[in-house]
């Protein structure tokens, strides 16, 4: 009798336990991974939207004549509006597939460019011993300027634009916002060579305050190349694919909107510009090297928040204004020895539908010895490039979660993961999340990973891999969240829909 109470009751026993697990394993099975909204309609609105912009009927902001605050090599506020570059250029193609390929196009030249300059500075090959790019017809001698075709990508690739003024009185033009280069630069009467141009060419004649740098000047040494002419500094900026911008090297007041202008701004008067360029009058270098914007005013901060290409929306670009807050992600601002203007970021790895996604975390980091690796921030890089390691990491583990997704085709340029949507008008995917170094992490949108390369339906993962070394995190992943370069702090700040 005793035997048998205690074998029913080891029955019970073993029996709750085994439906304990099974309750326990179905839950583990069925608990679904994170996942975020993919506004499928919305992003296809836009495609459409953006090839209707007419940017000859957009109302241009005008500085106001009121007495605007004058700073000189100030930390006060500045700001200026921001947009999208094809809200401000003519649209020529014929469908957005086009427009989108065009893009990835001029993306994969400003990439190849940032790849070869930081791979110039690690092995630190000399100037002299590379070709330069002037041809006959260039309004200055070859024999004056040598310079590598390193320094990031054409103007022309720039999905960004400010506008600012320039001298006394200022006049006002839109310049593309690079945070991969140093050197401002315009295009200058009298011309060489201009490119086409949204705003009229400045003339240095006009300009009460411009003043043309001697070669002795230490902004003049302060240039990768420069020489000179009768007693004057001439300057050249080379870009990835060729393009080149050259001039005379100077100085003149600069106008930040209506709130505020710094004096004696050290800029390029390009008189002969060629390549790629379009639309912009310039470009507006926010780097780390000593000529930059940045460093030139003195900010001990800026900041930026890139809207969607494609809404036809504007935001901002702010000096010493915006603050970190605690809500913020943040991650370390890192420098490279070998080279001071690229912004490096602490990043450890991601996360896919809330799972870490396993990358060794040594890929992500700056070799100290070399300068090899990394991870930069930059505005005029349009998709994320990772090597190729931890791209196939990231991808493989958004694809073993999407698997109940129709595929498109196979690949379309950059691109190895498509879908296709067309049915749909909104769909749950896989939720991204950059993770950084000190344990912060940022949820990224749907619409800044998966992204439309046609009218029709069709999203790609925006991700690419690159045989380099070093890993960029483009414009399309920080669209809608701001981004603050903390320079006193050594901080970047993060923050979600504060465009």
């Amino acid at each position: 009798m005793a035997f048998a109470r205690f074998f029913s009751l080891l029955t019970v026993i073993t029996l709750s336990l085994f439906l304990l697990a099974s309750n326990a394993s179905s839950r583990s099975l069925s608990t679904p991974h994170k996942t975020t909204v993919l506004n499928v309609v919305s992003s296809l609105q836009q495609t459409q939207h953006i090839l209707s912009i007419d940017p000859t009927t957009t109302t241009r902001p005008e500085f106001e004549s009121k007495s605007i605050p004058f700073f000189l090599n100030s930390s006060s506020p500045l700001t200026l509006e921001l947009h999208s570059r094809d809200t401000l250029l003519a649209p020529h193609h014929k469908d957005y597939k086009s427009l989108v390929l065009s893009r990835l196009e001029r993306d994969s030249s400003r990439v190849a460019g940032i790849a070869a300059k930081v791979r110039f500075s690690v092995e630190g090959v000399d100037r002299s011993d590379l070709k330069p790019v002037y041809n006959d017809e260039t309004m200055y001698n070859p024999e004056e300027l040598t310079t590598p075709v390193v320094s990031g990508a054409s103007q022309g690739s720039g999905e960004y634009f400010s506008r600012i003024g320039v001298g006394t009185p200022a006049k006002e033009m839109y310049m593309v916002l690079d945070t991969g280069s140093d050197v401002n630069w315009l295009q200058c009467k009298p011309c060489s060579d201009c490119y086409e141009q949204s705003d009229p060419v400045f003339d240095p004649a006009e300009s009460s305050t411009y003043k043309p740098l001697t070669c002795a000047a230490p902004q003049c040494a302060s240039l990768e190349v420069s020489t000179c002419r009768s007693n004057k500094c001439l300057y050249q900026v080379s870009y990835g694919d060729g393009s080149f911008t050259v001039g005379e090297y100077a100085t003149d007041t600069v106008t930040f909107g209506d709130s505020g202008k710094v004096n004696d701004v050290a800029l390029g008067c390009g008189h002969d510009n060629e390549g790629l360029f379009m639309g912009a009058a310039g470009l507006l270098g926010l780097g780390g090297g000593a000529l930059s914007m940045t460093n030139q005013i003195n900010a001990t901060s800026f900041s930026y928040c890139l809207v969607d290409r494609d809404s036809g929306n504007s935001s901002s670009l702010d000096f010493n204004s915006v603050q970190i807050s605690d809500g913020d992600a943040t991650a370390p601002l890192l420098r490279n020895k070998k080279i001071d203007t690229f912004y490096y970021v602490g990043l450890s790895g991601f996360s896919v539908g809330g799972e870490k996604v396993e990358i060794p975390s040594s890929v992500f980091e700056v070799d100290d010895a070399t300068g090899d690796g990394g991870v930069i921030l930059d505005c005029g890089t349009a998709v994320t490039r990772l090597q190729t390691e931890a791209y196939n990491s990231l991808r493989d583990a958004f694809v073993k979660l999407a698997k109940d997704f129709k595929n498109a085709t196979s690949s379309i340029s950059l691109f190895d993961t498509c879908y296709d949507f067309s049915s749909m008008s909104s769909v749950n995917v896989p939720a991204v999340a950059f993770q950084f170094t000190g344990g912060k992490s940022i949820d990224l949108p749907a619409k800044n990973y998966l992204i439309p390369i046609d009218d029709a339906g069709t999203f790609c993962f925006a991700f690419a891999p690159t045989s380099s070394e070093l890993s960029i995190i483009g414009n399309v992943q920080q669209q809608g969240t701001r981004i603050t370069y903390d320079l006193e702090n050594n901080l970047i700040g993060l923050s979600a829909n504060q465009c």
